[in-house]
């Protein structure tokens, strides 16, 4: 008698949807990345190795602290697809990009709210708590972000009192209470959860919202001067 193998349809299609999300948010994190490269004056070769890089390693975080192994980003070829084709989309029509007034701004925004999203639902289908599943959404949409003005010598974005871990942390919140609290359907949680992130991220960039920032004008120490 052959035995019948049951498969989970939500856990599918959590599967599916954290596929999805990651691709889009690879997709947007590559082109805000390519853009950031080309204002340094990188070259081809520099501008896809940051679009890969700042598309990527939020994702290979997530996965190697789950031991989701080997990440998918790194088991995919789609992944690297995605990436170069947002790098090399970047590369030849910058200026008119660049023209699109807030547009790699934007696209940054929704980059974090697919990875903030595909982030904690995927810690939440490994098992973690609802509270460590925000977290490791929020590092998840921070992580190329970070690797991306690591690699062009700035101080990262989320380091400077800037919404944007905050946005994600909304954003992978919903999420987490959808999902684990209220027992949401995984795809109207994920739309929820998303457009709660690229609002605030939105808002913030709009309105200049900042978190607090320590007194500027402290003096340095004698042993310094």
């Amino acid at each position: 008698m052959v035995p019948v193998i049951e498969i989970d349809p939500s856990s599918e299609t959590v599967k599916t949807l954290v596929l999805i999300l990651d691709l889009c948010g690879t997709f947007a994190f590559a082109l805000s990345g390519a853009m950031a490269a080309i204002r340094r004056k990188l070259d081809v070769y520099g501008v896809l190795v940051v679009a890969f890089v700042a598309s990527t390693a939020g994702g290979i975080l997530r996965d190697l602290l789950i031991d989701a192994v080997p990440p998918a980003a790194l088991l995919d070829w789609r992944y690297l697809a995605v990436s170069l084709a947002a790098g090399l989309i970047a590369f030849k029509w910058s200026r008119s990009i660049d023209r699109l007034k807030g547009f790699v701004r934007y696209a940054d925004a929704a980059g974090l709210a697919f990875f903030c999203v595909a982030g904690a639902q995927k810690a939440l289908e490994f098992g973690l708590s609802p509270e460590m599943s925000v977290i490791l959404g929020m590092l998840t949409g921070v992580g190329g972000g970070i690797m991306r003005d690591v690699l062009l010598a700035e101080i990262p974005s989320v380091l400077r009192s800037d919404l944007y871990a905050v946005a994600a942390i909304a954003g992978a919140t919903v999420v987490a209470v959808g999902r684990e609290l209220l027992h949401f359907p995984s795809v109207p949680t994920a739309i929820a959860g998303g457009l709660v992130c690229f609002g605030v991220r939105v808002i913030a960039i709009r309105r200049g919202w900042h978190l607090p920032v320590a007194e500027r004008d402290i003096p340095r120490p004698a042993d310094e001067g």
